[in-house]
C-alpha cells in the first residue's frame, strides 16, 4: 500500500464520517418536525403561547384560515387563485470578523 492510497483511504473515511454526521443531525430535525403537534388558529392560541416555556412553541403546525391585512394577491397565471404574504421575522446572530477569510 502506497502513501497516496493511504491518503485517499483516510480522506474518504473522513468525508464519509462527516457526511454521516450531517445526515444524522438533519434526520433528527426532520423527525422533530414530523412529530410536531397540530394547533388550530383560534382564540386559545395566544394563551397557549403565553403559557409555554420562553413564550415560544418550537416546531408546531398551525392550521386555520388566513385573512389578508389589506387585499389578497391574485395570480396572473391561474384564474381564481389568491394568496397572502407572510410576515417574516429575521433573527440575526452576532457577527465575528474572520481575519483569515476577511469576512464576517
Amino acid at each position: 500500500i502506497t502513501p497516496g492510497e493511504l491518503l485517499c483511504l483516510g480522506s474518504s473515511l473522513a468525508f464519509s464520517g462527516l457526511f454521516y454526521y450531517l445526515y444524522r443531525r438533519k434526520s433528527r430535525v426532520v423527525a422533530r418536525i414530523q412529530e410536531a403537534p397540530k394547533l388550530q388558529v383560534d382564540d386559545n392560541l395566544p394563551a397557549l403561547v403565553s403559557a409555554a416555556e420562553g413564550r415560544c412553541l418550537p416546531y408546531v403546525a398551525l392550521e386555520g384560515i388566513v385573512l389578508p391585512a389589506q387585499a389578497a394577491l391574485t395570480s396572473h397565471y391561474h384564474e381564481g387563485l389568491q394568496g397572502v404574504i407572510q410576515k417574516l421575522q429575521l433573527k440575526e446572530h452576532r457577527l465575528i470578523w474572520n481575519s483569515l477569510a476577511r469576512s464576517w
